[in-house]
């Protein structure tokens, strides 16, 4: 268990921890006050509920959302040193039930015998299975302790409903381009806790290029920077240009989560970019999952539901131009079947459009739910028996090809929802073709 209580704010997470000029530069960078926290106005610009709880020292329950190095675990520090209360940091990787349990005998007798409150810091806390979050609820909701969880994953889909409903939520967004501009000038400039007064030189191509490849993340810009600065000085007379940041950064590996929130956003920006026929777009979201390490399977699968679900019998290649881009995955992987999955991003991008499928089997669906299992006319049932003859299978079946243009006029359907019709063609690509061999005019029956 770690009690925090140190006069140092940078030491407030880990007694234990090394002399400052060991410790990574975006550690010693650690803003110690609201002062100089950059970033995330919304939740903490003058004025705001959540600055006067820490300025008043009015704490509540609450959990951080958001993005890595945007500030959580940050202002949690902010917040441990100035409260009067008992701060306890925990990783939810790390802890158990077993902690949490001591926590909160401890919280319970400072709170009875000195009016002391505790707060517990919970990192990762999406980490903590559902029957540890139940552990902790009953000891939030009645006071014992104030929780203050930080996590990256949508608390949604990975908090407890019954947790959740008891934290106060706030949401940490990407730090815009000022605002890392103003880190990273923050740090070439301090000479106590960062690289001020070792000469160093920034030109603003190499600034633009961190902020860049940052992509909105406080530490990520830092670790850059640190980089560079050590080369530079080494070798590069203390001068930090766009070829050294983009050494520094090497192989930078994009923010990208296959089994988090940003996982989904980005195969939802995919998907709704071909179906807005954007294949600029549709490359630009495809090349973010593979560069990011997606596999292209998983891609692949995503584009052969898109072509049914968005395209369907608009433009009936659809589906084999997702099928020959699975397939080529399978076969020559990456980095080459890269190309067929653009291939098929751009086909299903500017094909014409249609839902009418997917319309249609969700109708159908409905139908099921609402009439059951109906029976089967007679005359479209088999009758492999003399029995079923007898019984009336088959009887008065028209066989299509005897009959002009291999259409014949007979009921298909179940008695009940004669009249019902589930397949609405567009007018657009080869459903076109379709509506005219149905016999659909410009007016659709109902």
């Amino acid at each position: 268990m770690r009690v925090m209580r140190y006069a140092d704010p940078m030491e407030l997470f880990d007694h234990t921890a090394p002399r400052r000029a060991e410790r990574p530069l975006a550690d010693r960078m650690r803003p110690a006050d609201l002062v100089d926290f950059v970033g995330q106005e919304h939740i903490l610009g003058p004025g705001t509920m959540l600055r006067r709880a820490i300025e008043e020292d009015r704490l509540f329950s609450m959990l951080f959302w958001g993005p890595p190095g945007t500030g959580k675990t940050t202002l949690a520090r902010i917040i441990a040193a100035r409260s009067r209360s008992r701060f306890i940091h925990y990783s939810a990787v790390t802890a158990g039930v077993k902690e949490i349990r001591e926590v909160v005998a401890r919280a319970r007798e400072d709170l009875t015998v000195s009016g002391v409150r505790t707060i517990l810091f919970l990192d990762e806390i999406h980490r903590f299975n559902r029957a540890q979050q139940d552990y902790l609820l009953p000891h939030v909701e009645d006071g014992t302790v104030l929780l203050i969880g930080a996590t990256t994953e949508n608390p949604s889909f990975e908090v407890n409903s019954a947790l959740l409903s008891r934290l106060r939520v706030f949401v940490f967004e990407f730090l815009d381009p000022p605002s890392i501009e103003r880190i990273i000038r923050r740090a070439l400039e301090d000479p106590e806790r960062a690289l001020g007064g070792l000469g160093l030189t920034l030109d603003d191509e190499a600034s633009s290029t961190i902020v860049a490849l940052s992509g909105g993340d406080a530490r990520t810009a830092l670790n850059i920077l640190e980089v560079a600065a050590a080369e530079a000085r080494q070798h590069h007379e203390g001068c930090i240009d766009r070829e050294l940041v983009l050494e520094a950064a090497q192989r930078r590996s994009l923010l990208y989560d296959k089994t988090g929130e940003e996982h989904y956003n980005l195969i939802s920006a995919l998907h709704k970019s071909l179906r807005d026929s954007d294949p600029d777009a549709g490359l630009y979201w495809m090349g973010r999952m593979i560069e990011g390490g997606e596999d292209p399977l998983y891609i692949a699968r995503r584009l052969i539901r898109f072509a049914s679900e968005d395209v369907g019998l608009a433009s009936p290649r659809a589906l084999e131009q997702a099928l020959a881009a699975y397939q080529a995955c399978r076969f020559v992987g990456l980095p080459e079947c890269a190309l067929a999955l653009a291939q098929a991003v751009v086909f299903l991008a500017t094909a014409p459009k249609s839902n009418s499928l997917e319309a249609a089997y969700i109708a159908v669906k409905q139908e099921i739910r609402r009439t059951g299992h109906l029976p089967v006319p007679l005359h479209i049932r088999n009758a492999p028996t003399r029995f079923m003859e007898h019984l009336g299978y088959g009887r008065g079946y028209k066989y299509a090809h005897d009959y002009p243009d291999a259409k014949v006029d007979q009921e298909h359907f179940p008695e009940g929802i004669r009249t019902r019709r589930f397949y609405h063609p567009t007018d657009r690509g080869f459903e076109a073709t379709i509506r005219d061999r149905m016999g659909i005019g410009d007016k659709e029956d109902g």
